[in-house]
């Protein structure tokens, strides 16, 4: 087999790791009449702790570090890789993980929060490969192209999603610091010269301690550093806590605590600690003797607390403190679980967006809709969100059947802008400075701190952002539409960055092309404006943001962000294809291993793949994949005519009966296709079984829900079980069967 017959297909977690058995062993007997093979690459939770522990393993446990396969074969011309949403793993994730994996036989050590001697510092070293969004970086090895296929804008318009009302006495706002965050501290220069850098602490006695040893920074690069003040940052909390509960409205956080996988668990503790702060103060010797510390939110510690003569008093008073007020937003209303329990709940561009769709409103503890003060503590994206706010409160909601579209190029290339993501994140051990220092020992920039305080350091390398600027001129050309960078002049960072916009733009031909540069907020109100006229956008961001406009609009225009269209141009000539967005699939495996019955949309998935067949075909001169890929398209057009997505009940159709009709539609197109008589035959046969047994696999597949499903593990699932699972239908499964 020709490693460039090969697509890569991750497998992922959760709901998108539920879909995966269903629909490839289809995807893989379609595939394979033309010459194309499927090489699975587990890069999971689970898979990617096994890969970092291959020692403490037998022989037969191990597993290959995939996810280092991928980031190497991503940067070169032959790479096809189809990408499915991720967990980007908090803390408590990280260890629900390690003990399933520990109780299926696993040797995988614990993870030490507050390492105690050297072995657990290298522990907890390698763990933080693991943690946040560790797989996104080492993979995109170009920029995004990321936009909604004219099938799904099409079907929204003609089948709009509810949208909630909004007022304009709406006390919906956003809340952010007024000074002590990283956009006021940030500082930002460009190199001049390559060099060797390193980050060290020197307290107020002027000792010094390394914090990142020596690593490459090059020529051209943007380098940035900024820290969050605590003190400010708790001050700031206290003082939005008393607004809520004096506006008598719910209180909401709004983080991103898988990506910033360091300093924002650090802003969700903080917001914790201060809300709770007398329980905190009052129980503090318990709390360390137990490892509890705020970053890890109420549910962790509430399980730590289980059987402790303490526990009944401490779940009083923490209860008594909800109840004083103000109250708190809910994630789940029936379970009791609040924006405050899970740090990996609070994610800012999933719950955001779901907020400014539901006019404003989040749900109180007795599942009511309400309005909220959203806090976003740092100013850099928090007048993202608010110029929306503002936006609905004047001009109402908007409506899908009419708006535009805005699609989005994101620079991301190389771990560009990947902030807090990476190892240049810490908290300050003392009072003092934190230096970033160039090999001859010259200061680069610095930072003063108290202890506690949260520094970060950013780069962003020169060629993928002459690269972005291409893919955004590329991009309005061919789809004649008018592009806005979303970058903000106050900001010390997209200074820099809107200075090579302008100096590489130069380097294209531009002309008769709308290309704008615009702040943050001004750039919200266009687009928005746009949008509501009928009219289409493309909107460039950097990485952070990117994930907000590719969460926001979409949601907006289609009722979600799993449908759009996602490619990675990689910047070695091959292609990355990712899926869409993961953040309901959690809920979504619960209610499968509950019930039997999977609400996920694979429709991502069938996006990647016909994108993927197409880069595939003229990559390696296949006509046939190409057909594959424009049969593929005409089968998606129909699966949404006929709405053969995932219904929302018990009982209907689910994921894997979405599977079928693509497949039964697939089939129909390709042997209705005149391009390959050969190809058309083999199908004519697997479409008429596919149409004479419909009833039959319908029967078989909404006949196996309504059972609790054991699949061996939540993180760790056992292959065949799952297979069981997902794979109801006898009569479906002999079909495929006869492609291979």
């Amino acid at each position: 087999m020709s490693q460039k017959s090969t697509i890569h297909y991750t497998m992922t977690d959760e709901a998108p790791m539920l879909a995966t058995h269903s629909l490839l062993p289809m995807l893989e007997a379609f595939l394979k009449t033309a010459d194309v093979y499927i090489s699975q690459a587990d890069i999971s939770l689970a898979g990617r702790i096994l890969a970092n522990f291959p020692e403490k393993l037998s022989e037969h446990q191990r597993v290959p570090d995939a996810l280092k396969e991928l980031g190497e074969l991503a940067k070169k011309p032959e790479a096809n890789i189809i990408k499915l949403p991720n967990i980007s793993a908090s803390v408590p994730q990280l260890e629900e993980a390690i003990k399933e994996l520990q109780n299926q036989g696993f040797d995988v050590p614990n993870y030490p929060v507050e390492p105690k001697n050297e072995e657990e510092k290298e522990i907890k070293k390698r763990y933080a490969a693991v943690l946040g969004s560790a797989v996104n970086p080492v993979l995109r090895e170009g920029n995004s192209d990321r936009r909604a296929p004219k099938a799904v804008k099409k079907y929204a318009q003609i089948h709009p999603h509810r949208m909630g009302e909004w007022s304009k006495d709406s006390k919906t706002r956003v809340a952010h610091m007024e000074k002590g965050d990283f956009y006021e501290t940030e500082k930002s220069t460009v190199l001049e010269n390559d060099t060797q850098y390193r980050i060290v602490f020197e307290n107020e006695k002027g000792e010094e301690k390394v914090l990142k040893d020596f690593a490459p920074l090059l020529k051209g690069e943007v380098i940035d550093s900024s820290v969050m003040h605590l003190q400010d940052l708790k001050d700031f909390v206290a003082k939005t806590i008393e607004e809520a509960k004096n506006d008598d409205i719910l209180l909401s956080a709004h983080l991103k605590a898988t990506m910033m996988k360091v300093s924002d668990p650090l802003i969700f503790g903080a917001i914790v600690e201060t809300y709770f702060k007398k329980i905190y103060e009052k129980n503090q010797a318990l709390f360390d003797e137990l490892d509890i510390m705020p970053n890890a939110g109420l549910q962790t510690l509430t399980e730590k607390l289980e059987g402790r003569t303490e526990e009944q008093e401490i779940l009083a008073q923490i209860q008594e403190r909800l109840a004083e007020g103000p109250r708190v937003a809910m994630v789940n209303s029936d379970k009791g679980i609040t924006n405050f329990h899970v740090p990996s709940d609070v994610i800012i561009d999933a719950s955001m967006a779901a907020m400014i769709r539901n006019g404003g409103k989040m749900w109180n503890k007795d599942g009511e809709a309400e309005d909220t003060i959203a806090i976003i503590p740092d100013r850099s994206y928090a007048v993202f969100y608010q110029a929306a706010i503002d936006d609905m409160k004047e001009n109402g909601a908007l409506n899908p059947s009419t708006s535009g579209t805005v699609s989005n190029v994101g620079l991301m290339a190389k771990k560009a802008e990947e902030y807090g993501s990476h190892d240049k994140t810490f908290q300050a051990p003392g009072n003092g400075v934190i230096k970033i220092l160039e090999e001859n020992g010259d200061v680069l920039m610095q930072q003063f701190v108290q202890e506690k305080d949260i520094f970060r350091m950013c780069q962003t390398k020169d060629e993928p952002i002459k690269d972005w600027v291409k893919l955004a001129v590329t991009r309005a050309k061919l789809s004649d539409t008018p592009v806005i960078f979303w970058l903000d002049e106050n900001r010390a960072h997209d200074r820099k960055i809107r200075n090579k916009v302008q100096t590489y733009l130069k380097d294209f031909d531009t002309k008769g092309l709308d290309i704008r540069i615009m702040n943050v907020d001004d750039a919200m109100q266009e687009t928005l404006k746009r949008m509501r006229a009928g009219e289409d956008t493309i909107s460039a961001s950097g990485n952070v943001l990117r994930d907000y406009i590719t969460d926001l609009f979409p949601i907006l225009e289609l009722g979600t962000s799993a449908k759009m269209l996602s490619i990675v141009p990689l910047m070695n000539g091959g292609g990355l294809f990712e899926t869409g967005a993961g953040g309901s699939a959690p809920k979504h495996i619960e209610q499968f291993l509950g019930e039997g019955y999977l609400r996920w949309d694979s429709l991502g998935e069938f996006l990647a793949l016909a994108a993927s067949l197409e880069h595939l075909s003229r990559s390696n001169d296949n006509p046939r994949a190409m057909i594959l890929a424009e049969t593929l398209d005409q089968a998606v057009e129909e699966y949404l005519q006929n709405d053969k997505s995932p219904a929302r009940e018990l009982g209907e159709i689910d994921n894997r009966g979405s599977h079928f009709y693509l497949m039964k539609y697939w089939a129909k197109a390709l042997a209705n296709q005149t391009q390959d008589e050969n190809l058309a035959l083999l199908f004519k046969t697997i479409s008429r079984r596919l149409d004479e047994s419909e009833a039959e696999i319908n029967q078989e597949l909404i006949g196996a829900q309504g059972k609790a499903q054991d699949i061996g593990g939540y993180y760790h699932p056992d292959t065949d079980k799952t297979n069981a699972s997902m794979r109801p239908s006898e009569t479906l499964n002999s079909i495929i069967e006869e492609l291979k």
